[in-house]
């Protein structure tokens, strides 16, 4: 009997320690300078704000906003933005684009976790590749909602787990598992995932993307994000030498696979969801 009731009894799934994993995260995405990746992604910024129809003068927050790519977006349609993010050195990047540019916007140190903002203070929220990687998704989903008014917009650019850069994390999981437990970033770019987070306080409507990746070489691209993507760079740096070379190999192949320039260089797409959300 106790061999029967063992071969039956439940899997427990393992909690995991979500401080700590954001705490490694911070330090991930501190790390290298992010803003050299993000600001090649500027054209998503600009194509979800017009995906959402923007108004002028609408209030608008940018959260986990990375160097700025959809609150510049925003402030080019002359919204009110705020840009916030975990990573100071980041904000500061997003700053400098917008005295550039001649932009006024407000920057604020801020957990996506944790928005410190009152109760539907903003009429459209966005975010691009960067909520999709916090550790508590339900949390961070259910903030969104929050400081979103009702009939308010959230938007939002996730990559999806067969893409380009689902594979690129899948890849990194190899040779570093993610901890037990944890869900991955790429869930939010899963209709699935985002019913459950979202369809009891609004209306989702989720349009596949590409993105194309843009490089010299498949080399260049490695040379790019293993200095100054943070988990990639985090990544190697946590390998031995010849595990670094086996992902560098691995990613290679990635990229060689998908790649469809045919005069050497690299225009690789990656699948995002664009996601429109309507408080109700």
């Amino acid at each position: 009997m106790a061999t029967v009731a063992a071969a039956t009894a439940p899997t427990l799934i393992p909690t995991p320690d979500l401080a700590a994993i954001k705490a490694k995260q911070q330090a991930a995405w501190s790390s290298g300078n992010y803003a050299i990746v993000g600001s090649t992604l500027q054209i998503v910024g600009e194509e979800l704000c017009e995906a959402m129809d923007l108004k002028a003068g609408s209030k608008v927050l940018d959260v986990a906003a990375g160097n700025g790519m959809a609150s510049l977006a925003a402030a080019r349609r002359w919204c009110e933005v705020t840009s916030t993010d975990y990573v100071p050195a980041l904000l500061e990047r997003g700053r400098a684009r917008a005295e550039a540019e001649g932009m006024a916007m407000e920057f604020r140190e801020a957990d996506a976790e944790n928005l410190p903002f009152d109760n539907n203070s903003f009429e459209v929220v966005l975010s691009t590749f960067g909520v999709m990687f916090t550790p508590n998704q339900d949390k961070a989903a259910a903030e969104l909602l929050r400081v979103c008014k009702p009939k308010g917009q959230i938007g939002l650019a996730n990559w999806t787990p067969d893409g380009f850069i689902g594979q690129v994390f899948k890849t990194l999981g190899k040779y570093l598992p993610p901890p037990a437990g944890a869900k991955s970033p790429a869930m939010w770019g899963t209709r699935a995932r985002l019913s459950e987070m979202f369809d009891g306080g609004g209306s989702v409507e989720a349009e596949s993307r590409m993105f194309n990746f843009r490089y010299r070489s498949a080399e260049h691209f490695l040379g790019v994000f293993k200095t100054f993507y943070g988990p990639v760079l985090r990544a190697f740096a946590a390998l031995e030498p010849a595990k670094q070379e086996e992902l560098h190999n691995d990613l290679h192949a990635l990229i060689v696979r998908m790649n469809r320039a045919t005069n050497g260089s690299m225009v690789v797409p990656s699948e995002y969801l664009e996601v429109v959300i309507t408080k109700r």
